[in-house]
């Protein structure tokens, strides 16, 4: 009789130690639900999603600087002081062309930024449910849909802005603002803290952005409590990246080709890393209990009754011949065998 096999380091840690076993059963339900093919697909519309911003941001300025005619006197002096020659006229009259096509550019950036805007919004909804249940609810329609998805986008844009707001507070020289509207003198130990605290308002501000999206973005009700516990570890993660990706940027951006190429990679990458990090935390809250979310069955297919009619034939002709011929001899048979005994 064989021995059974022993155990591998994997199931030996994971028996151990259970906030391992929840790591690993969390990347089981990300990569059983296709996570990383949902984080590039949401990298492919965020990026998308960019391009009408863009638009919308030139319409805005152009907006602002046609009624500020001394800032843009100012724009035009400096371009002509940095730039000689003929390419410096070329950018005075490229800016004063969009300057003058805002309105058009404003119309065309809103409407393509709200189709792309809830495009990127249903499927950033849909790969969070993905995580969550690994079925999608009944829709409730199409134009309900939709609505539903305007109604989020816009109070996710308002989450999003509103946590850039506290992010911008807590970089060092909006602080040092306030300590010198306070009349506070400055001493070398605030370095320190304006650092120590612009890493906790960043973490606890992309918190609540996390915990937003977790529990408030899935199409189904889910549980607010393991959406704030993942929603705080992707917040740490997510900080961890930005110190690293800090340094790439400054690493990178020091050559011509890294200043060229290194911002476009760098928000790919971004994009790329934020919805791997918002969905592989989903599918830590969705295993936070250590059971199986319970899954709606469905109903079994329709019974099909159909009768089935068989017809028995009769003997054949050599079957009924081979008949006769047996009662024949047997009838024969008998008939002598009673002579006999007479």
């Amino acid at each position: 009789m064989s021995e059974p096999a022993k155990p591998g380091i994997l199931e030996r840690l994971r028996a151990r130690f259970g906030w391992f076993d929840h790591v690993m059963r969390a990347y089981e339900r990300f990569d059983d639900r296709n996570g990383g093919f949902f984080a590039a697909g949401l990298t492919y519309y965020t990026i998308f999603a960019l391009f009408p911003l863009l638009m919308v941001t030139f319409a805005v300025g152009g907006f602002l600087l046609s009624r500020r005619p001394e800032v843009l006197k100012t724009i035009d002096d400096h371009i002509r002081s940095s730039i000689t020659g003929a390419l410096s006229q070329q950018l005075v009259d490229l800016m004063n062309s969009a300057i003058d096509a805002r309105t058009s550019v404003g119309v065309i950036g809103l409407g393509t930024a709200a189709w792309a805007g809830l495009g990127w919004m249903s499927h950033l909804r849909a790969a969070i449910s993905e995580m969550w249940s690994g079925q999608q609810p009944d829709s409730p329609g199409f134009v309900r849909n939709k609505i539903s998805d305007l109604i989020e986008m816009v109070l996710t844009f308002v989450v999003v802005m509103a946590t850039l707001a506290l992010t911008a507070l807590g970089h060092e020289a909006p602080m040092r603002a306030v300590l010198k509207w306070l009349d506070i003198p400055e001493f070398p130990a605030f370095d320190w803290f304006f650092w120590l605290l612009s890493i906790l308002i960043s973490i606890f501000v992309q918190w609540l952005l996390f915990t937003w999206m977790i529990a408030r973005l899935p199409r189904q009700k889910v549980s607010l409590i393991n959406s704030v516990k993942a929603a705080f570890l992707a917040a740490i993660g997510f900080e961890l990246f930005k110190q690293v990706a800090s340094i790439y940027l400054r690493v990178v951006l020091r050559s011509p080709a890294g200043a060229t190429f290194g911002p476009v990679l760098g928000l790919m990458v971004f994009s790329y890393i934020t919805a791997y990090l918002v969905l592989f935390a989903t599918a830590w809250a969705a295993t936070a209990s250590g059971e199986p979310a319970p899954q709606p069955v469905a109903p079994p297919p329709p019974a099909i009754i159909a009768p089935r009619v068989q017809l028995v034939e009769g003997l054949s002709t050599r079957q009924t011949l081979t008949a006769m011929a047996v009662g024949a001899v047997g009838a024969l048979t008998f008939s002598r065998l009673t002579r006999r005994v007479r």
